[in-house]
């Protein structure tokens, strides 16, 4: 038995994601894995109001593209959105590893500076913080786009 059996991808709308899907496919296609990829609709909440930051249809297009290019790798994959606030991010992605009973989360690290990084950690480690799961940052090839 391999030590990966149960990959849970995480996405998001930005650019490194493609990396983060690539990777988790080419590991699963050497474990013969399974993968969830999962991707969290998520809504800003300020005194006045709670704002989505991203329409339904966007969410489910990034989810799309996920799913198709692991399906294309020959990998089994399915795939699932969650709502929740950018608080919430994190909690979400450990939330579904764990109904998934994943044994490796495979991210995409979002490079800012220490002084953004101090008031708003970043969603890898703070998932790491919140999962006892092993976790795999993908590093964001920049000649995707």
């Amino acid at each position: 038995m391999s030590v990966f059996q149960r990959i849970l991808v995480a996405v998001d709308p930005g650019p490194a994601r493609r990396s983060a899907v690539r990777l988790a496919g080419e590991l699963a296609q050497l474990t013969n894995a399974e993968v969830r990829v999962v991707h969290v609709i998520a809504t800003a909440a300020s005194v006045a109001a709670v704002v989505p930051l991203e329409e339904d249809a966007e969410a489910k297009a990034v989810l799309d593209e996920a799913l198709t290019v692991l399906r294309d790798q020959g990998v089994k994959a399915e795939g699932t959105l969650v709502r929740g606030l950018t608080t919430q991010v994190a909690s979400a992605i450990a939330e579904t590893a764990e109904e998934f009973a994943a044994d490796l989360i495979v991210l995409s690290p979002h490079h800012r500076s220490s002084l953004e990084a101090l008031f708003d950690p970043r969603v890898s480690d703070a998932v790491a913080h919140r999962t006892n799961t092993a976790i795999l940052l993908a590093p964001e090839v920049r000649d995707e786009d």
